[in-house]
């Protein structure tokens, strides 16, 4: 052999030894020399990516490509030792990450998911490990409650029953920021997206089971209940719910409390209950505790090629170890085990706990084809990126968590109780944080979060210890990892870092701080509300997906797509150009604007705004400093979802009142940094105009942190002084130029719908544009709908939407934007992003949270109304349509100037949420 070959184990890893790929450990330059043993030796023809596979055998074209033993990829032409395993998607992916050196074409296509059919003979109903004879049983410290259980620590929750109230939630935990002790861990909340709009959701099951199992977790000394008037969920239906699933009968604190009296009247009397209840929660003390009472959640996020050597296989054997103990370990992420049903089915309680578990993962199958989508879809552009090129590898390297000795006990809904020790599998989408979310309501309390990037997500009252699958990257973001799975590459065996692990596992339990909780952020997803319930067509595909990539394009509606952007009574106009409004409309104010690109660098981005802000790292540039966190662009189907994901996304960047934005990737998501340098290429805007920053590729929050304050720095000096403008609704054209999005929720008066189509019409005279959401109460007024059809001359029986989701128009006017949903949130969201410098709404009933970037101003003319919520107004509209239009232009004037902040910003009262529209589902 020759002299500078280097031996394959040093540069590869082989996941079983009958493999004919390996895993690169480290980036291998083309015209690298590998001795693969044997007496055989190959010059590597391309440089090959860490994490990705080569061939160490020859296949011939069609045959297939293995990992674990089981094929993942078949060659498309004959492969040689050394040859690059590189599919399309994977290609597309390194592409858009500007990697070079790659092969031109790809060598290997996607093995198809075939539906997997039950051997019955085969399948082996065998023993759960137990404690060896001898061993003394572990304990740990824990939180004993009355009805037996025990948690790992003791939270008062604060439950927004709905979207509707998350912002109050969050606002109402704030107020206990830094409350803890020895034996009190704080307030957190648990504010969602879901459940917001009229009618009860989809998913209205799924989201009750994740509230209900938060009223009764361990974790949990008291939980207070928040909902609203006229909601489609409300607290009485979780309590119900909580009866009916089967769980034990509440033993915390425990009170429902309806908002009643506007936001910040609201905040003080919930408050007044919270800080009554500290002192209680805090007399309960830790005490020894078997380890039947730990429930371990496994999960997986930001895989790589070695999640499934080191990570996974490291979480999965401290699991085995707490269920000898008589603990629980409870896997999820059904979608990521598709391709990997033999090795999960290996050993099981029963024939029935195998059926089940198929059954399970045949209905997810069923659900996104619905939508248009297979898992095939599932793999991130970050999974991608770090070697797992399809589904197969991604769930085979994912079942690792699974020990092979280890018996599969029980399979159970998502967020259902879990009633018995063992290995449980919980049914869950893909989605990490949504996964999660159903795992904590069934039980567990204690995390256990595999990472090959280094994700960095964190459950507000569940402690979440991070595996990290190599060296490099734990020592990349040291202070976000607690567990260096990687050391097992370096030569540590296993079963040391079992015991190691194990010890650190019973420590977390009795209260040592993870690397997630010293860090102080945390957020909650449930499992995501879905449109579609029966098949479509030109939407639906068959589940085995042979038809998912030629299925005809959906109709435009459905999948949001694009339109002219003309307004009312003009689509007979040419089509202008392109969309320009983002580089001529004026600014109202200057804002700047970390904006996170998924939704796991949502809560640091709005970390670091609310510091940029505090200290003003933009030295006096801008009037504001805001971020726009957010539960998507990952653990999400591609497609129509990500189209209108993304328009929303680079409406709120081109913004006319955005001065200077930043855009923070967390680094594994499918929309990272590199996706929205070319979305913005695709609308005309500059890349070059934004920073960028990457929380995984920087090294950490904190190494983050830094890179955007350096940004602000050094940007903020180059940004032009400008004054804000004088509007005066009293001169001529003085809305000129400027968007409002208008709407009404609830019941409007005659007088009123009069004054609101006037005083758009004045907006539009002036040269401005004012935007409807389709769906608005005010389309649907006829008195509204009567002056609006004079004004544009367009008959209303021929209205439809000028504007897809968020797109901004291409010429002013009137114009309606679709809204796929009618949760206000994701309706505030588009009219922003569509280009709206102010939100005007008329409310008959509760409050209406606000924007983070634009202001939205509530107005009413309902005496109920302004009798309970008169401090979230921004006016009262009385007398004549005439004066109700005046004051509806003066409290716009006023905003825009600069002299009245909107009552919901003032508050807090505020949200961001971006609509998963019609085809968009979790995965």
């Amino acid at each position: 052999m020759s002299a500078q070959a280097l031996p394959l184990q040093t540069v590869a890893v082989l996941p079983e030894p009958g493999d004919n790929a390996a895993v690169a450990s480290r980036v291998l330059e083309a015209g690298t020399v590998l001795d693969l043993g044997d007496d055989r030796e190959t010059v590597l023809p391309h440089r090959i990516m860490e994490g990705h596979r080569f061939m160490v055998r020859p296949a011939a074209a069609g045959e297939p490509i293995l990992s674990w033993g089981t094929p993942f990829a078949s060659a498309l032409r004959p492969l040689a030792p050394g040859d690059y395993v590189c599919t399309d998607p994977v290609l597309e992916a390194l592409g858009r990450r500007g990697v070079q050196g790659l092969p031109e074409t790809a060598s290997a296509a996607n093995v198809m998911l075939d539906p997997y059919e039950l051997d019955e003979s085969a399948v082996h109903v065998g023993q759960q490990v137990v404690l060896p004879a001898g061993v003394p049983p572990r304990t740990f410290k824990g939180y004993r409650r009355d009805d037996g259980k025990v948690g790992t620590r003791n939270h008062i929750i604060v439950v927004g029953v709905t979207s509707r109230s998350a912002s109050f939630a969050e606002a109402l935990a704030a107020r206990f920021k830094g409350r803890t002790s020895e034996t009190f861990d704080g307030v957190v909340a648990v504010a969602h997206t879901e459940g917001g709009e009229d009618t009860a959701p989809n998913n209205r099951e799924f989201l009750l089971g994740v509230l209900a199992g938060c009223l009764s977790h361990p974790n949990v000394g008291a939980v207070l209940v928040v909902d609203e008037p006229g909601a489609a969920i409300t607290a009485d239906d979780v309590f119900a719910h909580h009866r009916e699933s089967g769980r034990e009968p509440l033993t915390a604190l425990y009170a429902t409390f309806q908002r009643t009296r506007g936001f910040t009247r609201d905040l003080e009397r919930a408050a007044e209950l919270i800080e009554d209840w500290i002192a209680v929660v805090s007399e309960t003390e830790r005490s020894d505790e078997p380890l039947t009472a730990l429930s371990i959640a496994l999960q997986c996020g930001g895989s790589d090629a070695f999640s499934g050597i080191t990570a996974n296989p490291l979480a999965g054997l401290v699991g085995a170890e707490v269920i000898r103990h008589g603990g629980t370990a409870v896997l999820a992420e059904t979608d990521e085990l598709i391709g990997a049903e033999p090795y999960v089915l290996q050993n099981v309680r029963s024939m029935d706990v195998a059926r089940r578990f198929l059954q399970k993962v045949e209905e997810f199958k069923q659900r996104v084809a619905l939508h248009g989508h297979t898992a095939e879809g599932n793999p991130s552009g970050g999974n991608l990126y770090r070697g797992l090129s399809n589904i197969v590898l991604k769930s085979l390297g994912a079942a690792r968590k699974l020990p092979r000795e280890v018996r599969l006990d029980e399979v159970i809904g998502y967020a259902d109780p879990c009633d018995r020790s063992g290995y449980i599998f919980m049914d869950s989408p893909g989605n990490d944080l949504e996964s999660v979310a159903g795992q904590i309501a069934s039980g567990c309390n204690l995390i256990f979060f595999t990472t090959g990037n280094g994700s960095i997500t964190n459950f507000p009252f569940v402690p979440t210890l991070k595996f990290v699958t190599t060296t490099a990257r734990h020592d990349l973001m040291p202070n976000e990892m607690d567990v260096n799975a990687g050391a097992y590459l370096d030569g540590i065996p296993m079963e040391q870092l079992v015991g190691e692990v194990f010890d650190l596992t019973l420590n977390v339990a009795s209260g040592q701080r993870t690397a997630g909780e010293l860090a102080g952020h945390s957020q909650v997803s449930i499992w995501r509300d879905w449109k579609q319930t029966a098949p479509r067509p030109g939407i639906s595909i068959r589940i085995d997906g042979r038809d998912g990539y030629d299925a005809p394009d959906a109709p435009d509606e459905e999948r949001d797509a694009p339109l002219p952007g003309l307004p009312l009574g003009a689509q007979g106009k040419p089509k202008l150009a392109s969309a320009s409004s983002h580089t001529t409309a004026p600014a109202t104010e200057r804002v700047a604007l970390v904006l996170p690109t998924s939704l796991c660098s949502g809560q640091v981005s709005r970390l670091i705004a609310e510091r940029a802000a505090a200290e003003d790292w933009a030295g006096g540039a801008v009037d504001r400093i805001v971020a726009l966190p957010h539960t998507e662009g990952c653990g999400v189907s591609s497609g129509a979802n990500i189209s209108t994901f993304s328009r929303v996304m680079t409406g709120s960047l081109t913004h006319p009142n955005v001065a200077m934005a930043l855009l923070l990737e967390h680094g594994c998501e499918k929309t990272h940094n590199d996706f929205f340098r070319d979305e913005l290429g695709k609308i005309g805007a500059d890349p070059d105009r934004y920073g960028w920053a990457s929380i995984q590729l920087g090294g950490g929050v904190e190494a983050a942190t830094e890179a955007v304050r350096e940004w602000f720095r050094s940007t903020s000096p180059n940004v032009p002084p400008a004054a804000r403008p004088e509007i005066d609704p009293d001169t001529d054209s003085a809305f000129a130029g400027i968007a409002v999005g208008l709407d009404a929720r609830g019941e409007l008066t005659e007088e009123t719908a009069a004054a609101l189509a006037s005083a758009g019409q004045r907006v539009v005279d002036d040269g401005g544009t004012v935007i409807l959401p389709a769906g608005s109460a005010l389309l649907a007024h006829p008195r509204f709908r009567g002056l609006v059809a004079e004004q544009t001359g367009q008959d209303p029986e021929e209205w439809t939407p000028t504007l897809a989701h968020g797109q901004q128009p291409t010429a002013p006017g009137w114009h309606i934007m679709r809204a796929p949903t009618k949760d206000w949130a994701e309706t505030a969201t588009g009219l922003v992003a569509c280009g709206a410098h102010a939100v005007l709404v008329h409310v008959s009933g509760p409050p209406l949270s606000g924007h983070r970037l634009a202001p939205v101003l509530q107005v009413s003319s309902d005496p109920p109304t302004i009798a309970h919520v008169q401090d979230d107004l921004d006016a009262e509209l009385v007398g004549s349509p005439a004066e109700q239009s005046a004051t509806i232009l003066a409290v716009l004037a006023s905003t825009l100037s600069g002299h009245h902040a909107p009552q919901s910003l003032a508050a807090g009262n505020v949200a961001f949420q971006i609509t998963r529209g019609l085809l968009g589902t979790s995965m």
